[in-house]
């Protein structure tokens, strides 16, 4: 026998023993069916039945029964693995009984006195309903018993024989408490030993969940860590805010005790929780952000089917925009970037993970007109999500030509296109920085917002941008710069004692910047719900303290001074802005107006002038006397210089001519 001959004879076993597992669950099914109705009529009349009823129940047999498997197919019941068998599955096998017993309340009602023996008394049906429900649910869930415990035994056996069971706390019996529970329960291999919870809600005290008992409050854990030997505790709740998690960490310190977590909101929707994902506590779990909720229907109109392009598509943004991209069922992705490694990262993952999505990578300049030129008219983008950007604000005050001809020049490069190739939608990623802004990097992000509500005017796309702070674990944020002290062994630095900065998971950042984009309507400057200003020297600390390490006793923590352009607290925007609601909770739209289209225009050309120049110091002049809510530090002599624009006065002419230009 060949090798061909061989997989398809071994093919031919699997589909004959999947067959033969598919007649025996149906006859164990009429088998289940056919003792519910005669029990339910035992239960009515007791035994022995009337020689009548025995024969109208034979009779009925041979209806009911195949009305009710035939139900039961049509709900899928039979494709069901019995192994897996869950509360949905329960859900579907109730009402398909519901509905199989609607028929024989109709014939009760509607045949003859002479078709009596076709007839069910109505007891006799509700009872059937009820015994049939349990008798196909309980074989099935005892399938699903008897296969976890062959599966725990399995694994019990594999595992290490003196394995030894650390007793833990769950801290929240809540939905997520309870999978928690039932994931270590199910595992044979896991050396946790769940003793009880502990939770707030005293409703729940003295309750079992899964035959564990709530044990009492949290205020208790110190004295039951002492009581039951406790080795770890595990916080098994997904929406408590920062204080409340602080609290909790806070008790653990006293004791002490070890403490570890489970997924996020995002991650449990995403997936179930395994053992396995069970993890020490982090710096981002003591930012206490609810999950976000976002409207499908809304994102799925902006997207399904649509020809996307990430610009910055290796970025840290643009990176995260790209997995929540793929999961949108989108024409194709087109993601632009400078950087050959980060483009080669973000592709890769994604080829591997999503390998039916039609990707492109595109290795390019967007401040190169020509080239981006040549891109939009290949790819022919219905949806633009610009994350490209210079965002490191020390770096950019040394660098400032290069800040302008990124982000405010390059911005222009591609709204510009976009609006030419008639894309739909043209959502730009600003920042905090560039409310007020006191550096080069800030006064760049502000600029490029108003080059894309200067877009609006001109064009039928729908532009608009996006504001929000710091993204926690984004390239150079600081929160993985602690990370690497910390290994290095310290110090830890700080800026100053008071410095306060707003923080947001890369997930929640990128979820809203989808919504903002969805429901904007163009020319928005959309502010995002950040929460609370965080106090960075408290982050440090917290990093440290997760690292197992004491804060100035283990790594010290130094302060370094407030670098230039830097502010002491960031602000998501001014007093004068006023922000109005949007229909999404955390995303607001500021009311920033627009500055006319001349000095737009005029800002342009001054602007590629500056940047052939690379005279910081003149770029610091120009900043602050086009933005004069900024706070920008220049030299004192020539603060108060008045604006001047090279070529004379007629800008609109030169602009225009630019632009056919590169048209």
């Amino acid at each position: 026998m060949d090798s061909s001959t061989h997989v398809l004879s071994k093919k031919s076993f699997w589909v004959v023993n999947y067959s033969t597992m598919k007649r025996l669950q149906t006859a164990i099914d009429i088998v289940v069916l056919a003792g519910a109705l005669v029990i339910a009529y035992l239960l009515r009349l007791d035994y022995p039945l009337p020689q009548h009823v025995q024969t109208a129940l034979v009779a009925q047999l041979v209806i009911v029964v195949p009305v009710q498997i035939l139900i039961l197919r049509l709900y899928g019941t039979h494709n069901f693995i019995w192994r897996y068998t869950g509360f949905g599955d329960a859900k579907r096998i109730i009402t398909a009984f519901a509905i199989a017993s609607v028929p024989f309340f109709i014939l009760r009602f509607a045949l003859p006195v002479e078709a009596k023996i076709l007839t069910l008394p109505i007891s006799v049906i509700i009872l059937d309903f009820c015994l049939a429900s349990i008798g196909i649910l309980g074989i099935r869930l005892l399938r699903r018993e008897i296969y976890e415990n062959e599966q725990r035994a399995k694994r019990a056996r594999t595992a290490n024989a003196s394995l030894r069971k650390r007793p833990v706390i769950l801290v929240g019996a809540g939905q997520a408490g309870v999978m928690t529970l039932a994931e270590i329960k199910r595992r044979g291999d896991i050396d946790l030993d769940v003793v009880g919870f502990v939770d707030d809600d005293s409703a729940k005290h003295g309750a079992a969940i899964g035959g564990v008992k709530v044990l009492g409050d949290t205020a208790q854990l110190p004295h039951l860590v002492k009581k039951f030997d406790i080795d770890h505790v595990i916080i098994s709740f997904v929406q408590a805010n920062r204080k409340e998690f602080q609290r909790i960490l806070h008790i653990c310190r006293e004791i002490p005790i070890r403490v570890r977590t489970i997924p996020g909101m995002y991650e449990l929707l995403q997936e179930k929780v395994t053992v396995s994902r069970i993890r020490e506590i982090e710096i981002e779990d003591l930012l206490g952000r609810s999950p976000v909720m976002l409207d499908r229907s809304s994102i799925d109109k902006f997207l399904n089917g649509k020809v996307v392009m990430i610009t910055g598509a290796g970025g840290s943004i643009g990176s995260e925009l790209v997995r929540q991209l793929v999961a949108c069922e989108t024409k194709s992705l087109v993601l632009v970037e400078r950087s050959e490694f980060n483009l080669f990262e973000i592709e890769r993952e994604i080829r591997q993970k999503f390998p039916k999505v039609n990707l492109s990578g595109v290795i390019a300049d967007i401040s190169d007109r020509e080239r981006m030129s040549k891109i939009f008219r290949r790819y022919r983008p219905h949806v633009i999500f610009h994350a490209a950007a210079y965002k490191h604000v020390p770096l950019m005050e040394d660098n400032a030509s290069e800040a302008l001809k990124n982000n405010v020049l390059a911005t222009n490069v591609v709204a510009n296109l976009a609006g030419i190739f008639d894309v739909e939608a043209f959502v730009l990623i600003s920042s905090d920085k560039a409310v007020q802004p006191s550096s080069v990097m800030g006064a760049t992000k502000r600029m490029a917002e108003l080059v894309i509500q200067d877009m609006k005017n001109r064009y039928d796309t729908r532009y608009v941008a996006v504001r929000f702070g710091n993204v926690v674990g984004s390239t150079g944020s600081v929160i993985p710069i602690f990370r690497k002290q910390i290994r290095s062994g310290g110090p830890v630095t700080v800026t100053h004692p008071d410095m306060h900065r707003f923080f947001m998971t890369i997930k929640e950042a990128t979820q809203l910047v989808m919504q903002a984009g969805a429901i904007g309507k163009g020319g928005e400057i959309f502010v995002l719900d950040m929460g609370e200003p965080v106090r960075i020297l408290d982050l440090a600390r917290e990093t440290i303290r997760l690292s197992g390490l004491r804060p100035n006793v283990d790594i010290q923590i130094e302060f370094t001074g407030v670098r230039p352009g830097e502010k002491l607290s960031e602000e998501l925007g001014s007093e004068e802005d006023g922000l109005l609601k949007t229909i999404h909770p955390k995303i607001f739209i500021g009311n920033i107006p627009p500055y006319a289209d001349y000095r737009i225009r005029q800002m342009l050309i001054h602007t590629e002038e500056l940047c052939d120049s690379e005279d910081n110091d003149e770029i610091r002049r120009f900043l602050q006397e086009f933005l004069p809510e900024s706070q920008i530090m220049c030299p004192l002599p020539a603060a108060n210089a008045p604006l001047e624009y090279p070529n004379g006065g007629n800008q609109e002419l030169d602009y225009s001519k630019k632009l056919a230009m590169s048209a």
